[in-house]
C-alpha cells in the first residue's frame, strides 16, 4: 500500500479506522520534514510551530543525526543488555561529561525516565536515607505532566490524564507550582519525603514559567531536608528555553535529572536520568533496566544530536529570538481583543487566548493557522504554544511572526 498516493482524507479514515482514538490532531497529514519546514502529502509547506513537542529541537531531518541513525543501524542496531556493546560506554562517557554527572541510566521514552527517576528517589530514600519500608513521599506540582503511566497519573489533577484508571500508587503530595512557601511547610512536617520532581517550566500547562528564584528557592530547601531535587527537563532543557538546561537560568544543579525528546533530534526514541555515584550506586544488576534503553543506535544519535545542540549554539539562538517573538507577539496583543498575553523563555512560548465567547476558539486559530502556513497545537481550551526548532532564522522568524499576526486579526 503506498501511502504517498492517497488523499488526506483516506489517510486520516485509516488511522480512524484501526487506530485507538487516544489522539485528536489537526486535520494535516504530513509526509516530509526538513529543517523548519514540514510538508503534507498534497505538496502544502508548513512552518513547524510545535517541533513535536520540542523533541525537534535540531530541526526535521538534521543531516549528521539521521547520517548516525543510518551508519549504525547498518552495523549493529540492539544486543539488549546482556552484552556489552561498543557505542553504549562511549555515550555514556560523552553524556555525562557533557552534563557533569557521574552516571547516568539510559532509558528510550520521556515517561519511562520519569518512571526511573522515582524508583531511583524511592530506593535511595531506603536505603540510604533511612525512611521506613513503603514509607517514602515525593512531593509534586499541580498542572503537572510528566506522562502518561499508571504511576505517573497518579499524581495528575487533570481528570483527563488520571479517570478511570485507578486504583492509583501511592505516597505523592501535590503542591501549588510557583510556591515556595508551600514546598517549605510540607519539607517541615513530613521527614518520610524522599524527593521533590518539578518541571522547571510547565510545558503541557501552556509554558508556565515560574517567577525568578523559584527554582533555586525550592533546590534550597531540598538541600536543608535532605529531599532530592528532580528536575524533569524532557521538554525544557536540550537549548529549549535559552539554556542548556532550564534550571541553568538560575544555577540550579539537580540532583537527578531527566532527559527526552531533543537528546535524540526526533530520529529515535531515547532518554536518559542522570545522577551522581551515590544515587545511582542503588541500583544493581537485575533492579531496573530496558532492552532497547542504551542500545548502539540509540547511544549513537544521541551523540550527535548532542555535538549538534553544541556546535550550532542552539541556546544562544532560542534566547535571542525567543526575545523576540515574545516582544512582537506582546505587540499583537496590544492589537487584539482575543490574544490576552504570551508568556515563556528562549522558544518554549504559548499564547493566551479570551476564549470567552466561543470555548473552541483556540483551535479554530491553531486551524487557521495551519491554513495559513504555520502548525501549532492548543493546550487546556485557551492556551497556543509555539515552539519551533531552535534552528530557525530571524528572517524565518519574520514570516512566522507576519502569518500568526494574520491569522489573529483575521478572528
Amino acid at each position: 500500500m503506498d501511502a504517498g498516493k492517497k488523499s488526506a482524507a483516506a489517510l486520516m479514515e485509516l488511522e480512524d479506522k484501526h487506530g485507538a482514538h487516544n489522539y485528536h490532531p489537526l486535520p494535516v497529514v504530513l509526509s516530509e520534514g526538513k529543517g523548519v519546514y514540514v510538508w503534507d502529502v498534497e505538496g502544502k509547506r508548513y512552518y513547524d510551530f510545535l517541533s513535536a513537542y520540542s523533541a525537534v529541537n535540531q530541526g526535521h531531518g538534521h543531516p549528521e543525526i539521521v547520517d548516525a541513525l543510518i551508519r549504525q543501524s547498518t552495523r549493529l542496531s540492539l544486543t539488549s543488555r546482556a552484552f556489552y556493546n561498543d557505542r553504549l560506554g562511549e555515550y555514556e562517557a560523552y553524556i555525562t561529561d557533557y552534563f557533569c554527572y557521574e552516571k547516568v541510566l539510559p532509558m528510550n521514552t520521556g515517561a519511562e525516565a520519569v518512571e526511573t527517576a522515582l524508583k531511583l528517589c524511592r530506593k535511595w530514600a531506603y536505603e540510604k536515607k533511612g525512611i521506613a519500608e513503603n514509607q517514602a513521599k515525593i512531593v509534586v506540582c499541580e498542572q503537572n505532566f510528566h506522562g502518561r503511566t499508571t504511576t505517573i497519573v497518579s499524581f495528575s489533577i487533570d481528570p483527563e490524564s488520571y479517570g478511570h484508571y485507578g486504583p492509583f500508587t501511592p505516597g505523592f503530595i501535590v503542591i501549588p507550582y510557583n510556591d515556595a512557601e508551600a514546598l517549605r511547610k510540607v519539607l517541615e512536617s513530613d521527614a518520610t519525603i524522599a524527593g521533590f520532581l518539578v518541571e522547571p517550566i510547565q510545558g503541557e500547562a501552556g509554558a508556565r514559567v515560574p517567577d525568578d528564584g523559584y527554582l533555586r528557592k525550592c533546590y534550597e530547601l531540598c538541600r536543608k531536608h535532605g529531599v532530592l531535587f528532580i528536575a524533569d527537563e524532557v521538554q525544557t532543557g536540550l537549548a529549549r528555553t535559552g539554556k542548556l538546561l532550564a534550571c541553568d537560568h538560575e544555577e540550579v544543579r539537580p540532583d537527578v535529572l531527566i532527559l527526552g525528546k531533543a537528546l535524540s533530534g526526533g530520529v529515535y526514541p531515547v532518554s536518559a536520568v542522570l545522577a551522581d555515584n551515590d544515587l545511582m550506586d542503588v541500583f544493581r544488576p537485575g533492579q531496573h533496566g530496558s532492552t532497547f534503553g542504551g542500545n548502539p543506535v540509540a547511544a549513537t544519535v544521541a551523540i550527535a544530536a548532542l555535538e549538534v545542540i553544541r556546535r550550532e549554539k542552539l541556546a544562544d539562538n532560542a534566547a535571542v529570538l525567543g526575545e523576540y517573538f515574545r516582544s512582537e507577539i506582546k505587540s499583537l496583543c496590544s492589537e487584539s481583543d482575543i490574544a490576552v498575553s504570551v508568556r515563556g523563555k528562549g522558544l518554549l512560548n504559548a499564547l493566551i487566548i479570551n476564549n470567552k465567547n466561543k470555548k473552541d476558539l483556540a483551535w479554530d486559530i491553531c486551524l487557521k493557522l495551519a491554513e495559513n502556513g504555520l502548525l501549532a497545537k492548543p493546550t487546556h481550551t485557551n492556551i497556543i504554544r509555539f515552539a519551533p526548532p531552535l534552528i530557525i532564522t530571524r528572517e524565518q522568524m519574520d514570516e512566522s511572526l507576519e502569518i500568526i499576526r494574520k491569522t489573529i486579526l483575521e478572528f
